[in-house]
């Protein structure tokens, strides 16, 4: 096993625990919990700050050490004051404290990702997963094999926990928001079940209080937890949902109303991008969806809470007409929480999430009767048009895959330390990554960079900084005024507070050019 090639930055206390436990990469299969603090919300634009990571086994026992580590802010990042103010983790302490994105890159691959590691977040399929394939892919690592290669996987524990209070909420407390609606905050979820989470936004202490939660779902309803382990993947999935044999089914999703524990009964459609599948909310009659539009009620009874709103405003303001959610893409890859029918025969499912069979029955059986409706909701989803292709290379891992004679030449670079990188220069076929290549040598060997390649590294940083700025300062602004009227932040003092502003301020001017 190889550790990462540690700097004196990267040494204190804070990353001992990574040293503590050699891993075993030949053991059993285990789950290992992850959690991520960000400068903020844009996984092509803002970057990691803190890591910490839990592995268990299959039983939740820890088998290591906890990780608990900083990332360095790059120079070229302004954070969103918001986010520090929440987290705490000021670029400052990073720096001081923090592993480089390389030698993080490096962690991840050698230690975290090991052959039969389970990798487990809450909504990190869809926030943390998307965070740690941009920073691989701005390192010239793979951004996929970390999940799926070597009998490795991912999950999502956030369905998991909506599906089981939906239907098999017994032995669970749940959290209500003060007007009563349904949230699955885990800070809350711990706090009504009596578990110690004591620095919510704290990365480690998000990941003690998950493994907790997913033993209290295990322990309380072993049946619906191990059959959703069992169908975390894409082919598990796809024995549920297919267009082979389409049949109704159970499925938890964020996109549905709260009012329901985000659960309904779905039906697969068609065949939807990049090998998904668009699926049909049974508790929506179609007819009924069909007759709104063409009398001009959809709006009023099926829009959503915003356009009915607007529509008070303006009884005579106008709206595409869009059946979203009642048609929505399913993705295999992202971990859906899905249960055949069967599920609610069982502790009065119907009831709990206000369906019956008979009337899934007769809103499916109109559905089939319109073929016309889903060729048309289809196409028009077809036709949504994609993100646009990021120009910034380090945003640009979705604009395509590298082919194989890339791959290795990504592998030299990672393999090259300064002196080699100074005299590299592949023939790379994909036009992103010789601007990519420049950063990267900036950011970890900028002894590597001749005249022309540090002038061009130093414009690029100060124009992404410039188009930071404006967003930065003004939410800087806002802060201030909040703490002038007594404000507090995540429980703060206000002279903690005002001291995470003054750091700030102090980044932003740190990284001005010499003739600022």
């Amino acid at each position: 096993m190889s550790w990462p090639n540690l700097t004196p930055l990267s040494c204190p206390a804070v990353l001992a625990g990574l040293f503590l436990f050699c891993y075993d990469s030949t053991m059993q299969e285990s789950f290992y919990f992850y959690d991520l603090e960000t400068s903020g919300l844009n996984s092509r634009t803002d970057r990691i700050m803190q890591f910490a990571g839990q592995r268990t086994d299959l039983e939740f026992n820890p088998i290591s050490d906890p990780v608990n580590l900083l990332v360095q802010l790059p120079e070229d990042t302004l954070p969103s004051p918001g986010a520090i103010m929440v987290t705490g983790i000021t670029p400052q302490s990073t720096k001081q404290d923090g592993l480089t994105e390389r030698e993080f890159c490096e962690f991840v691959i050698n230690d975290m990702a090991t052959p039969g590691t389970t990798i487990m977040g809450y909504n990190s399929v869809r926030f943390d997963d998307e965070f740690m394939r941009h920073t691989l892919w701005r390192n010239f690592y793979d951004p996929y094999e970390w999940q799926w290669k070597d009998r490795r996987s991912r999950w999502d524990l956030l369905d998991v926990v909506r599906l089981t209070r939906a239907l098999r909420p017994e032995g669970i407390e749940w959290p209500v928001t003060d007007d009563g609606r349904s949230t699955n905050r885990l800070e809350l979820i711990t706090k009504l079940n009596g578990i110690s989470h004591e620095h919510a936004h704290d990365a480690l202490a998000d990941v003690v209080a998950l493994i907790e939660v997913s033993k209290l779902i295990k322990t309380k309803q072993p049946q619906l937890f191990d059959f959703l382990y069992s169908i975390r993947d894409k082919r598990g999935v796809q024995k549920v949902v297919n267009l082979n044999n389409p049949q109704p089914f159970v499925y938890a999703s964020g996109r549905y109303p709260s009012a329901y524990e985000k659960t309904t009964v779905a039906f697969p459609v068609a065949a939807a991008k990049n090998g998904n599948i668009l699926v049909f909310d049974l508790r929506y009659d179609v007819e009924e969806l069909l007759a709104a539009e063409q009398d001009g009620t959809y709006i009023e009874k099926f829009g959503s809470h915003w356009q009915k709103e607007e529509l008070k405003k303006d009884p005579k303001k106008k709206f595409r007409i869009e059946f979203f959610p009642m048609v929505k893409t399913l993705q295999y890859n992202h971990c859906p929480a899905v249960a055949p029918l069967g599920v609610l025969e069982k502790e009065d499912g119907w009831q709990k999430i206000s369906l019956t069979r008979a009337k899934i029955d007769e809103n499916l059986a109109h559905l089939k009767n319109h073929p016309e409706f889903i060729e048309r909701v289809a196409e028009r989803i077809s036709q949504r048009p994609a993100f646009p292709p990021a120009v910034d290379p380090e945003s640009a891992l979705y604009n395509g895959f590298l082919d194989d004679h890339d791959r290795l030449l990504c592998s030299a670079v990672r393999n090259n330390g300064a002196e080699d990188l100074a005299d590299f220069h592949p023939n790379f076929a994909d036009e992103r990554l010789p601007e990519l290549l420049l950063h990267y040598k900036a950011k970890n060997y900028p002894e590597a960079l001749d005249q022309d390649e540090a002038a061009k590294w130093e414009a690029y940083r100060v124009e992404r900084l410039k188009g930071q700025a404006p967003k930065f300062l003004e939410e800087i602004g806002r802060i201030q005024q909040d703490l002038a009227h007594d404000k507090v932040f995540n429980g703060r003092k206000p002279e903690d507070s005002a001291y995470f502003v003054e750091e700030l301020l102090l980044w932003y001017q740190s990284l001005q050019p010499d003739d600022y």
